[in-house]
């Protein structure tokens, strides 16, 4: 007992002595905060921001149960005074070894003659701001100590403080399409639904065999692969807040919050989806059993900043309009560099 108690006491002797330090060094930087706190708006108007923002993305990552990818993207945002904004962007994978699973998988084993798809996707959609309008709040800033000669080599000293910012508010309403293709992996989605090889049939109501002999004379199960095409439509709604204010300190760096975040929440169907035949030994076994879900929905999250030169962050997750069983998808998309203009030409005076 005597062994356990001795510890205790000297970690509790040297936590009493480090007290009045710590206590010190909390009251030196609140005293250095109060200072800080006094500033002044260089500006502060939302409502100014860029019309036009592009953005290379490149990388994403979905984990889609039909088919798991991750690649590049581009994207671009219009947006129209305080009355609509239109958005497109493409996601395509960079090689079938990264990221495209299924049509990696199809090349190396599957015994149907069907082309691996790439993994392509295609959005375009709009959204109408129902309500824009701004209200007084505040924002929490990051304090940067000034650099000079006398402090070059100190610790840079991080604090915060909450200054006032007017933050722009916008309901919106959504609605856009969605085209995407992709190789299908018709054996897990026959399993998933309780089917077999036995109830994909030809012209001559043969049924897909279940095995095939491979080169070398061994029998092997016929995993069968095929592409799949979706058309999707969406409507939904959104919620955006947008700063776009700096201020100065006397005794700290200039500080800005320009930030714009979305959350937004669709509802997804499908007039379209085609999946092909599984091509097999010179014919073509109908994929009419396996069963399509042509509704789904989704809520996301986009972040950007109303610079000339940033970069941008986007999230999704939900279920998607695919086969059925096989739609849960997670999104995660990082974009840089993202360029912006406000497209407005500087015209030079003529005398």
């Amino acid at each position: 007992m005597k062994d356990i108690r001795i510890p205790l006491l000297i970690l509790l002797f040297s936590e009493l002595c480090f007290l009045p330090l710590i206590a010190q060094d909390q009251e030196a930087k609140e005293e250095e905060l109060n200072t800080a706190t006094t500033f002044e708006e260089l500006y502060d108007d939302p409502y100014t921001i860029n019309k036009l923002f592009v953005g290379f993305q490149p990388f994403y990552g979905e984990l889609f149960a039909t088919n798991i990818n991750a690649g590049f993207g581009f994207e671009a945002l219009y947006l129209h005074k305080n009355k609509f904004d239109v958005k497109a962007q493409f996601r395509k994978t960079y090689s079938s070894k990264f990221y495209d699973f299924n049509r990696e998988i199809a090349a190396r084993n599957s015994a149907s003659d069907n082309k691996p798809e790439i993994f392509n996707y295609y959005e375009v959609g709009g959204t109408y701001h129902i309500k824009d309008f701004d209200v007084s709040a505040t924002t929490r800033l990051v304090l940067r100590k000034r650099k000079s000669s006398a402090n070059s080599g100190a610790t840079t000293v991080l604090l915060t403080t909450e200054v006032p910012a007017k933050l722009r508010k916008i309901y919106g309403a959504r609605a856009g399409a969605i085209i995407w293709n992709s190789t299908a992996d018709i054996s897990r989605a026959l399993d998933k639904q309780g089917l077999t090889n036995a109830d994909l049939v030809n012209a001559e109501n043969v049924s897909l065999p279940d095995t095939y002999l491979d080169g070398n004379g061994d029998v092997q199960d016929l995993d069968a692969f095929s592409n799949l095409y979706a058309t999707n439509l969406y409507v939904g709604g959104s919620f955006t807040m947008i700063r776009n204010m700096a201020v100065s300190f006397d005794n700290y760096e200039e500080a800005l919050d320009d930030g714009m975040f979305t959350v937004f929440l669709d509802i997804i169907f499908a007039p379209s989806m085609k999946l092909d035949p599984v091509a097999y030994n010179n014919s073509e076994y109908a994929t009419d059993a396996i069963k399509l879900n042509s509704i789904g929905m989704r809520a996301g999250i986009d972040g950007k900043f109303n610079r000339k030169f940033a970069w941008a962050y986007g999230g999704e997750i939900g279920y998607r309009p695919s086969i059925d069983g096989r739609g849960f998808f997670a999104l995660m998309k990082i974009a840089f560099p993202v360029f912006s203009s406000n497209l407005q030409k500087k015209v030079e005076n003529v005398d």
